[in-house]
């Protein structure tokens, strides 16, 4: 959404500056902190999210996604009076409603019980697997970088400081879990 200072940027094998009409339906994004309307029920975000991205029976989608993340009983409240972990719940099922090719997610299981955090990992690694979507996962989650990432890029003042598979990263820092390699990356005294 923002021009980019510098650099390129491909979505798709497409310049993302000049085509955004080819890549922005093929995506989608979620993050803990960016609300939807508050006013609109869960159900009329989704219904309207479903139909921004022009997806053909926009409630037969909605009531999928609401089962896949348990969300039904919450499909007539408005999202405004919903607890933060429900919340999050409805902004991992908007992005999931275009079955997008490139799911960006902050911080996605923020604010959310551990049951409902891993079966909610569960279903992404599921989306992934079947579907060959990338997912860019922003999350200071070690545990859950460890189990959704293929690469982790490791940033310390915001800049790359180091990149691998986890199981790359563990050997290099001789570590036995990436929340250990993240403290060692933070914790360095040359920044």
């Amino acid at each position: 959404m923002v021009t980019p200072s510098a650099g390129r940027v491909l979505l798709f094998g497409r310049d993302a500056t000049r085509d955004r009409r080819h890549a922005l339906p093929r995506m989608n994004f979620s993050s803990p902190y960016v609300d939807l309307p508050h006013r609109l029920s869960v159900r009329q975000n989704l219904d309207t999210y479903a139909r921004l991205y022009g997806i053909r029976r926009p409630g037969q989608r909605v009531r999928e996604i609401s089962a896949a993340f348990d969300l039904d009983a919450l499909l007539d409240r408005p999202t405004g009076r919903l607890s933060a972990g429900q919340k999050t719940r409805v902004s991992l099922a908007k992005a999931m409603l275009n079955s997008p090719d490139l799911l960006l997610l902050d911080e996605p299981t923020a604010s959310l019980d551990p049951d409902t955090g891993d079966r909610l990992r569960g279903l992404l690694e599921r989306f992934r697997d079947l579907s060959g979507a990338a997912i860019l996962l922003a999350s200071h989650n070690m545990g859950e970088v460890e189990r959704l990432a293929h690469r982790v890029l490791m940033m310390r003042a915001g800049r790359v400081v180091d990149d691998g598979t986890p199981a790359e990263l563990l050997a290099r820092y001789g570590r036995s879990s990436l929340e250990d390699v993240f403290l060692d990356v933070a914790r360095a005294e040359d920044a």
